[in-house]
């Protein structure tokens, strides 16, 4: 299956908007919002099906069992997180806790233990087409795990040749996780300083996976001096540079309604259409 990753360096740029437009203009059978910290393709997809929701389990967290608790202090002395509380008996606090087992070995009473905690949903919709998301709780980790198993859960749901996923803003864990095993990436760069700024550092990132690569700026008109400094960054790294989106106030507009830039006739909806003709044809050849 062919896989089209659009992704930006930071959040706001238009990725999810592209995204939708992309889906949209292709009819694809399946797609996938790996955004965990803040999902929000399901606004503009319709998808009146009921999903599947199943439960994310990421670190294990620590559960103090205050019936066998001897009040030894020593969870607490060597707690590197400060994640023991004493205030009404020795507890643990959810989110300082990073799992790592140090309180449990400790203790010599065996009143702590690991427990499987629940750091997020997962959703999946099979019908009218394939759509899988998730959304991490606050405060928790494994976020890369979490994009993976999104992805997963799409890949197992279809058989579908071609597919759109809607990244993570971002560097980090879960942009990593949302590039790894994907045919294609997409940037959608902004015409600020530090738009720039991380739109290198993203393509600095996805050229570890030397997967094929373009770039398109949003709002390019906003700036035009910068935006001519992303399309000569392009031209210097023998990057493909797939176009430009202007301001428009439709935008946001169609967005509100649930729709897509390319259900309404707009201009960007127009420059959008033939981003996807020039990004289609890179990622089929």
């Amino acid at each position: 299956m062919k896989e089209l990753l659009i992704l930006s360096g930071k959040g706001g740029t238009g990725k999810t908007t592209l995204a939708g437009a992309f889906i949209k203009l292709s009819d694809a059978k399946a797609f996938a919002d790996c955004d965990i910290d803040a999902p929000n393709l399901h606004l503009i997809m319709e998808q009146n099906s009921k999903p599947e929701l199943s439960d994310f389990f990421g670190l294990d967290k620590a559960l103090i069992d205050k019936d066998k608790c001897i009040s030894c202090n020593l969870c607490y002395e060597n707690c590197r997180f400060d994640a023991i509380s004493k205030d009404h008996g020795y507890q643990v606090k959810i989110y300082e806790c990073e799992g790592c087992g140090v309180c449990e070995a400790v203790c010599p009473a065996s009143a702590v233990s690991l427990m499987p905690y629940k750091a997020g949903d997962m959703t999946l919709y099979r019908e009218p087409k394939v759509f899988s998301t998730a959304e991490l709780r606050m405060g928790s980790g494994n976020s890369g795990l979490l994009v993976t198993e999104v992805k997963k859960n799409m890949r197992l749901a279809t058989d579908a040749d071609f597919a759109i996923i809607d990244g993570s803003p971002g560097i980090g864990c879960p942009v990593i996780a949302s590039i790894s095993g994907v045919t294609m990436v997409l940037i959608v760069a902004e015409p600020s300083l530090s738009g720039i700024s991380d739109m290198k550092r993203i393509i600095e990132t996805a050229k570890k996976f030397n997967t094929k690569l373009a770039v398109c700026i949003n709002k390019y008109n906003t700036n035009v001096e910068n935006s001519e400094r992303i399309k000569g960054f392009c031209q210097d790294e023998n990057l493909t540079f797939a176009g430009e989106i202007p301001f428009d106030k439709k935008a946001p507009e169609a967005v509100n309604k649930g729709l897509t830039i390319v259900d309404i006739d707009c201009a960007a909806g127009k420059a959008v259409r033939e981003i996807y003709k020039k990004t289609i044809k890179i990622l089929f050849n």
